[in-house]
């Protein structure tokens, strides 16, 4: 069982930082991630069909016999993980309560700014996590729909990107915040760019640290947690998409500590 994979997945290339992370934290796991190209983003979608695109990608993982799924989406995380723990009989972890936590541990102010989608900001559930953990807490949110289109048309560093970020970080300049949730795992792709548009003052929070740190504490709890070496000629890293695996490879071979040879493109509307 310890030795099955961990399925992972998002959107699109976003997840691809809190995989990222995983592999630093947990090196001897295996790893099947999807990224759904063809249907990104999902921040302007319903919930009702984002709850149907995660529990499709769902039932395509486990036939990738994975050992656990790894919600590696912010919006997905907030309309869709309790129906998908409730369906699937599998580990499940989404990033926003880690990241929730993070910023809570974070703040000395207790003034929060957030980040995300359309989806993310208007759902409330930041807020709520937040008030679980310290009930002083202010949040203020801010959708940032145009960043995720930006950085899945590969514009890591580019000047139009700069500009968007000073705009949308006008929304915190006459604000007390000392915290920025990057509620998008798209986001920190291009943390650089959002940490000079918020300044130096702000400390930006990546969930994608403590969902690592969470999934370990998981598995361990399912006694799931593989602590053998792979093998040098095992294929440990798997990846799968709904569309465009040139552009997937392209943009995951920026961001993650390792060679991608491509991805296979899969027909997820069947699952």
């Amino acid at each position: 069982m310890s030795r099955r994979p961990i399925g992972v997945f998002d959107s699109g290339v976003g997840g691809l930082t809190v995989l990222k992370e995983l592999i630093r934290r947990l090196p001897n796991e295996r790893y099947v991630y999807f990224g759904d190209m063809a249907r990104a983003p999902y921040g302007t979608k319903s919930r009702e069909t984002v709850t149907r695109f995660s529990r499709q990608i769902v039932r395509f993982l486990r036939t990738r016999d994975v050992k656990a799924i790894v919600v590696a989406c912010n919006t997905a995380s907030a309309v869709a993980l309790d129906d998908i723990e409730k369906e699937f009989d599998l580990p499940v972890i989404g990033v926003v309560k880690p990241g929730a936590k993070s910023a809570a541990d974070t703040t000395q102010t207790g003034h929060i700014g957030l980040i995300g989608t359309e989806a993310t900001i208007s759902s409330g559930i930041y807020e709520n996590y937040l008030q679980d953990y310290r009930p002083d807490i202010r949040l203020i949110g801010k959708a940032c729909p145009l960043f995720v289109s930006l950085v899945e048309e590969g514009c890591i560093e580019d000047p139009v990107t700069t500009e968007i970020a000073r705009r949308y970080m006008a929304a915190f300049r006459d604000t007390d915040i000392d915290t920025l949730i990057m509620g998008c795992t798209h986001f920190p792709m291009i943390e650089d760019t959002i940490q000079r548009a918020a300044g130096e003052h702000v400390r930006l929070v990546n969930p994608a640290y403590e969902t690592a740190k969470g999934l370990q504490e998981l598995l361990t709890e399912y006694d799931l947690l593989n602590d053998e070496d792979i093998p040098v000629h095992e294929e440990a890293y798997k990846f799968y998409v709904s569309d465009a695996p040139d552009r997937f490879r392209r943009i995951a071979n920026l961001f993650l500590p390792l060679s991608i040879a491509g991805a296979k493109q899969i027909a997820i509307e069947e699952y």
